[in-house]
């Protein structure tokens, strides 16, 4: 279904007033996804949807306006707010840019596959769902479909950013090793591009550098207690994620979350998401919309899962994506992302 330029201003004026909303009812910043002048930040909404490869980022603000509208106490109010939310997210669901297709290379199959697991949660536990996933494969589509159909909170990028505000670190100096490292610009003659962002593993940071004073050295060693930036952020987003768990249902991606609840004694289940690599080849090219060769989405996979296999191994020693450290793998192109969304629903729900 194609949709106009008009309506997809429609669209990200409602999700601003949506937003609105919750911040008049909450009366506190923390409800406040988009603080800007109204004409910018509706102005961003559009370029976000009329563009493929930025649909996770207006999935993420949603989320975000969700999360905090299930803090709202007066329960009429907050029913009339989710009912509105509900309305919008089905309209952004509904863009050719929100979803890239989740293809089922066997419909029989998915048809029979079923899987039933035992409620694990006490009545004092919070439901936590974690999902690890290969870039290409759905998996956070899939999350963010599952948050919404178990009306629980959903984290991704949110995570880092909260640890870097506790760390009050800049952004741009502290590489976020847990998501996936690419972003879109344009170049020169206006066309978009995918550009690989290197993950750092940064050196501690009392180590010499040739950019950076004593004093700074010793700014540094101050705020992160001699650990090296990476470091510090991944042990803060550790504390972060297990005070989360003990406050409130959520899905969280990626981040070793199920390594880090499981040292700490806290109950979950942990999922994997993966597909044949060729049909992540194939899904990589459909969210960049012709603009990146099969060769060169080849290249960025390899390349990502390399990185995702060394950041794992080294915070958690153990090896990523190996179905021994899930409750669940599943092959997202056997089922689609409805189909996992339905499987993994049924299996929490018992």
């Amino acid at each position: 279904m194609e949709h106009s330029k008009e309506e997809i201003r429609e669209l990200a004026e409602r999700i601003y007033d949506l937003d609105a909303e919750v911040y008049a009812q909450l009366g506190s910043s923390l409800g406040r996804v988009f603080n800007r002048d109204r004409e910018s930040c509706v102005n961003e909404l559009c370029e976000l949807m009329l563009e493929r490869r930025q649909a996770h980022l207006v999935r993420s603000e949603l989320a975000l306006i969700s999360n905090m509208a299930r803090t709202i106490q007066d329960r009429s109010m907050r029913k009339m707010i989710m009912s509105a939310y509900d309305r919008i997210l089905k309209d952004v669901t509904s863009l050719p840019t929100s979803f890239a297709e989740g293809d089922i290379l066997d419909q029989q199959m998915a048809a029979v596959n079923a899987l039933h697991l035992a409620n694990r949660f006490s009545g004092q536990d919070h439901k936590i769902i974690c999902i690890g996933r290969t870039y290409g494969s759905g998996g956070t589509e899939i999350g963010f479909a599952l948050a919404d159909s178990l009306k629980m909170n959903f984290y991704d990028v949110e995570i880092f950013n909260a640890v870097l505000n506790r760390l009050e670190a800049e952004k741009d100096l502290v590489a976020d090793t847990a998501g996936h490292p690419y972003k879109s610009r344009r170049d020169a003659d206006g066309n978009v591009q995918t550009v690989y962002t290197q993950p750092v593993y940064t050196q501690p940071a009392f180590a010499k550098g040739p950019d950076r004073t004593i004093r700074q050295r010793m700014k540094e060693f101050s705020r992160y207690h001699g650990l090296s930036k990476s470091d510090a952020v991944f042990f803060n987003q550790s504390d972060l994620i297990c005070d989360m768990a003990k406050k409130e249902d959520l899905i969280i991606m990626g981040r070793c979350a199920h390594v880090i609840l499981t040292n700490n004694h806290i109950p979950h289940i942990s999922i994997f998401i993966n597909a044949p690599f060729e049909q992540r080849v194939h899904r990589v090219m459909a969210v960049n919309e012709g603009t990146m060769t099969k060769k060169q989405a080849v290249q960025m996979l390899k390349k990502m899962d390399r990185d995702h296999v060394k950041y794992y191994k080294y915070y958690t020693g153990r090896q990523w994506g190996n179905s021994v450290h899930y409750d669940l793998c599943i092959n997202s192109a056997s089922y689609g992302i409805d189909g996992s969304v339905e499987l993994i629903r049924k299996m929490v729900q018992g």
